[in-house]
């Protein structure tokens, strides 16, 4: 829109999006709604509301973010134990397929065996036949957020703005690569070293481990 105003064509937002089509062209950017069922998607309802959180692995949440590089993005997806704060895996891609939360939900499940919940949003990566299918397998009762409600999922999206403006935002990443390794050294600090007041200034490791 910007390159057709300053050639001088004064149009309206409508006749631009009209012409880029005709060119072939899109913009580039995250597009936004990642949380978009699955169209055969059978619904689950929430379970959280009024619940007592007592202990780990009561409750793992999980949500995708996405991340910029100095060219272009990734998406990340983490799961979260609720009582404790603690990340229990993660995962970044280039795509938002299905894959990528699936292999962060079983290297969850095979280091840290099985939460009696498991809550979400209703993006397609989580009400997938292939997801929700290895949570039933695994007798998990599967909680989702009401559309449109960030706070369902809150934990989760205290866990995105602390490691957007701890580390994300103060920092270039050239590729998927340089991300990856940030990250992992990211967690590990966020995990075992830096204490919570929410967790009486203990770390997420120490009330996990109990």
């Amino acid at each position: 829109m910007w390159v057709l105003q300053q050639a001088g064509f004064a149009v309206g937002r409508k006749r631009v999006q009209g012409l880029m089509r005709e060119l072939g062209l899109a913009a580039i950017y995250p597009k936004p709604r990642l949380s978009v069922p699955e169209a055969s998607a059978r619904e689950y309802p929430y379970l959280l509301r009024g619940l007592r959180i007592e202990r780990p692995n009561q409750v793992w949440a999980v949500d995708i973010t996405y991340v910029p590089l100095v060219r272009g993005w990734m998406y990340l997806v983490a799961l979260l134990d609720w009582y404790s704060r603690y990340v229990l895996a993660w995962r970044l891609s280039n795509t938002l397929d299905t894959a990528f939360c699936l292999a962060a939900l079983e290297e969850a499940l095979a280091r840290h065996g099985v939460p009696q919940i498991h809550n979400n949003d209703q993006g397609a990566q989580f009400t997938s036949r292939e997801y929700v299918q290895r949570l039933e397998a695994h007798g998990i009762q599967i909680s989702w957020d009401g559309r449109g409600r960030v706070y369902d999922n809150i934990f989760v999206e205290r866990l995105w703005r602390t490691v957007k403006y701890e580390y994300l935002y103060l920092a270039e990443h050239s590729d998927g690569r340089q991300l990856t390794k940030g990250l992992s050294e990211y967690w590990r600090f966020y995990n075992e070293e830096r204490p919570h007041q929410a967790l009486n200034n203990c770390t997420p490791a120490e009330v996990y481990r109990g």
